[in-house]
């Protein structure tokens, strides 16, 4: 009832709905009551995601994904394998999806993948069911890993290592989530022998023998290639359109400002979308999708477990683990617990916490707040084998994932808990401050 009687409504959905084996249903869902009330385009309004790391909707635009060809276009619509195939004189386009993260860790642990290469990602901490993952990567032949960090979960199993370069040693563009290209400016040089993922890129492609498709000499001329492919053949009938950028000179391109795409040739950036009700589909208009609602899950018998972030950490902590001022906010891994839950298994303030599953077992510090709900628990994702004993919380998720995305499912997992008895702790004693317990004896 609010919702059908309050014009002006904006949905803000993140995580909590999208990391669910029903995730693109739930936001889906969503779509279609904007779609049903006319609320798509029109100011103060709208569906909006918050993504879970910057620049996932440019990752998007370059075909970051594995059902994706770049700029927007995808690799199952004939046509649009047509269209990359025809600009880029690729006859042998691949012609369905590749493997999504989850099933393509299952094929290495099968042996139907052979060789790996990992860049911008850290799956064994990040990934369900992570002591899997990582029993694959250890069987897998040949494992190359691009990391900005020497020591990781995933790089400690890699047969190459490259030193990739860190965000502030980059040069390219970003996308945010109104669709505005920023130019991202390198405020670092590069160490040693670190370089950016592009150009590791290239120079394997070039000893493949691909050497004339991949002689680009910087980030401007893999711009300018992006933005002539997007307009390729489009002629409007396409949303993503930066044709206006094609013929950029390198002069240009370092001193971009920000814009919005649409940006058509002779163009200029595009604030709104679907404002005049058109859509990028054959006859203009937007398609629902009926949806089937799953059937109510029984009440678990165990606690449920939440995974997510914290304010003051980045993804595995490979921005944000050496910052002391960052780490202060919460300086180990925790599982933060309603009161009531806490008192039924009796966890007390600080106690340790061992958590099981049928897959993996961990072992926290308690929290007991009143933010929880009873009867769940919540562990950051954060934490790793670098970081922590044994704090890894993908080692308790299940590989369940959304049948459409891929999506691993990683907010709803029913999981046993209990106080861990530890014979004694340890705590850290500042060295700018004596002990208060007296010197030691």
């Amino acid at each position: 009832r609010a919702f059908a009687g309050t014009e002006r409504v904006v949905t803000l959905f993140s995580q909590g709905v999208n990391q669910s084996a029903a995730g693109t249903d739930k936001v889906n869902a969503i779509l279609n009551a904007y779609l049903a009330t006319g609320r798509i385009g029109r100011p103060g309004m709208g569906p909006f995601s918050l993504t879970g790391q910057p620049n996932a909707m440019g990752g998007r635009e370059v075909g970051g994904l594995a059902n994706q060809l770049a700029a927007h276009m995808e690799i199952e619509d004939p046509r649009h394998r047509a269209l990359v195939g025809q600009f880029w004189d690729a006859p042998a386009m691949a012609r369905k999806p590749g493997l999504r993260a989850v099933e393509l860790f299952q094929a290495v642990a099968a042996g139907r993948i052979k060789a790996l290469w990992i860049m911008a990602t850290n799956p064994v901490a990040s990934l369900p069911d992570n002591a899997a993952v990582e029993a694959a990567l250890v069987a897998c032949p040949f494992v190359v890993v691009s990391d900005v960090t020497a020591a990781t979960d995933t790089a400690r199993h890699a047969h190459v290592l490259l030193p990739a370069a860190a965000w502030g040693e980059k040069d390219g563009t970003v996308t945010n989530s109104e669709r505005r290209i920023s130019r991202q400016r390198a405020f670092l040089p590069l160490p040693g022998e670190a370089r950016p993922d592009w150009w590791m890129i290239a120079q394997v492609a070039r000893r493949m023998g691909w050497a004339q498709a991949f002689a680009h000499d910087g980030p401007a001329a893999i711009y300018r290639e992006h933005a002539a492919l997007s307009a390729w053949r489009n002629n409007g009938s396409r949303d993503f359109d930066i044709g206006g950028h094609a013929g950029l000179s390198d002069t240009a391109y370092d001193a971009l400002q920000p814009v919005q795409w649409p940006l058509p040739n002779g163009g200029v950036g595009t604030a709104r979308l679907f404002g005049d009700g058109r859509f990028f589909t054959e006859d203009g208009r937007a398609r629902f999708l009926a949806l089937t609602p799953p059937p109510a899950a029984e009440p678990p018998d165990d606690v449920l477990l939440n995974t997510g972030r914290i304010r003051d950490q980045w993804h595995t902590m490979t921005r944000t683990a050496l910052s002391a001022r960052l780490s202060a906010h919460y300086a180990e891994p925790f599982a933060e617990l309603h009161p009531e839950t806490a008192r039924q298994h009796g966890i007390g303030p600080a106690d340790l916490v061992a958590i099981e599953s049928a897959h993996g077992r961990i072992l926290v510090r308690a929290l007991i707040t009143s933010r929880q709900r009873p009867g769940m628990v919540f562990v950051p994702m954060h934490w790793n084998d670098q970081t922590s004993a044994a704090g890894r919380v993908g080692r308790l998720l299940a590989p369940r994932i959304d049948p459409v995305s891929g999506q691993p499912a990683l907010k709803r997992m029913p999981v046993a808990l209990h106080r861990f008895p530890a014979a004694w702790h340890g705590f850290a004693v500042s060295v700018d401050r004596p002990d208060p317990r007296g010197p030691a004896g």
